[in-house]
């Protein structure tokens, strides 16, 4: 028996890849530029989604293949080790829970923060994106347009409407693409390989600007390959003092 129901998933993830890379030319570019920019100033870009769009953002930093000045934004509470995890839904619904994260991330003026949120309705991605434009960051969302048009904002916008650059995800509201008979609720969620895809084609579109600017991109190279943590291990100590992921844990006092 052929896996159609497998076959039909895949083909509509592979017909939202081409809608994404047919919509978002102009937006790639504004981004790679702002956080190719970014690197070339000895920043990093800080990035951030709550719940499984933090997939999206996390599958970016200390990645093989990916660039090193990556500092990702995982406040506790939001991710996807919560329990229970029905509480993530509450907290990124809470206006002022975002203040609260930017209390611990030093963005300001020349920084880029990309914020990653399908429906783009929930404060904490909103006033993220409003807390670092208000310091002098730019802001690039990757959201689902479809879906946040869908919905009310739960606060003072939608992310689409306060982004400097907003990526759209193609996608329908809800997310769940798949439609099987005897069956109401729509299976087979599109944001993740889709939203992945698209995020990882734009730091190798980053990559490639800082080379037409005479940049090597510090990309690190899968940990599994002969040789590769010396190399690495030179490209880590360069940004150790500009991303928290690389420092050791502090020692309690005695």
């Amino acid at each position: 028996m052929a896996p159609r129901h497998f076959a039909g998933y895949l083909a509509e993830v592979q017909r939202r890849l081409g809608e994404a890379g047919e919509r978002n030319g102009g937006s790639i570019c504004a981004a790679a530029g702002l956080i190719a920019d970014a690197i070339e100033q000895g920043r990093v870009l800080y990035v951030f989604g709550a719940s499984h769009a933090g997939i999206l953002t996390q599958d970016l930093f200390y990645r093989a293949g990916g660039l090193v000045p990556i500092e990702p934004i995982m406040p506790a509470g939001l991710m996807l080790n919560e329990r229970p995890i029905t509480r993530t839904s509450h907290l990124e619904r809470l206006s002022g829970f975002a203040e609260l994260v930017l209390r611990d991330v030093p963005i300001g003026k020349g920084d880029v923060l990309l914020v990653a949120s399908v429906s783009g309705r929930n404060a904490v991605a909103v006033e993220l994106c409003t807390g670092a434009q208000q310091r002098g960051g730019k802001v690039i969302a990757l959201t689902s347009v479809t879906y946040s048009r869908s919905v009310s904002a739960r606060g003072i916008a939608r992310l689409f409407e306060v982004a400097d650059v907003v990526i759209d995800l193609p996608g329908i509201p809800g997310d769940a693409a798949i439609r099987l008979d005897g069956l109401e609720q729509r299976v087979g969620p599109t944001s993740t390989p889709v939203g992945t895809a698209i995020l990882q084609g734009l730091m190798v579109e980053v990559s490639g600007r800082l080379l037409e600017r005479g940049i090597e991109p510090p990309v690190l190279v899968s940990a599994n390959l002969d040789g590769s943590d010396a190399r690495n291990q030179i490209l880590l100590d360069r940004y150790r003092d500009r991303l928290s992921y690389i420092h050791p844990p502090s020692r309690a006092p005695r």
